[in-house]
């Protein structure tokens, strides 16, 4: 019986080892509102704290022309928006929405889903070697994809 027991222990011990640390949702979580309450708070740092320095960004857009094209946003445009979109505090609403829902964690990858006021991400997250979580890929699309559009 011992024998046994210590056999399904030793088994079991690789498949502890990949569980999620028990944090790691309210830490996915925050790097989620560190991205989108940068922007509500016009607060580089915290978009700094959020998101990883590769961050690819991207949504569909329609060119003046009609064309359709991937438009891209890096981290350091990330981090000039966190600045200078609300630096007026006026872009949200008084209380912002900001829903998360986490669709998967696994090991270090993280898909969550972010529905705010205006648009919404679909965002890919990993831990890292200081056990951080971070932003890494961001697709996102307006609710009104009308709006996707250059009227130049």
């Amino acid at each position: 019986m011992k024998r046994i027991l210590v056999l399904s222990i030793a088994a079991l011990l690789p498949l502890l080892a990949l569980a999620a640390d028990p944090n790691d949702h309210q830490s996915v979580e925050r790097a989620v509102l560190d991205y989108i309450e940068s922007q509500h708070k016009a607060e580089p740092a915290l978009m700094a704290r959020g998101v990883d320095e590769q961050l690819a960004k991207r949504t569909y857009w329609q060119a003046a022309d009609g064309t359709e094209f991937i438009m891209k946003t890096d981290y350091e445009t990330m981090l000039k928006v966190a600045q200078t979109f609300n630096k007026d505090g006026n872009k949200f609403p008084t209380h912002p929405r900001a829903e998360i829902k986490i669709l998967d964690i696994d090991n270090r990858v993280a898909t969550v889903k972010l529905t705010a006021d205006e648009w919404i991400d679909y965002m890919h997250l990993y831990k890292n070697q200081h056990n951080e979580w971070k932003v890494i890929n961001v697709l996102w699309q307006y609710h009104d994809a009308k709006r996707q559009v250059n009227k130049k």
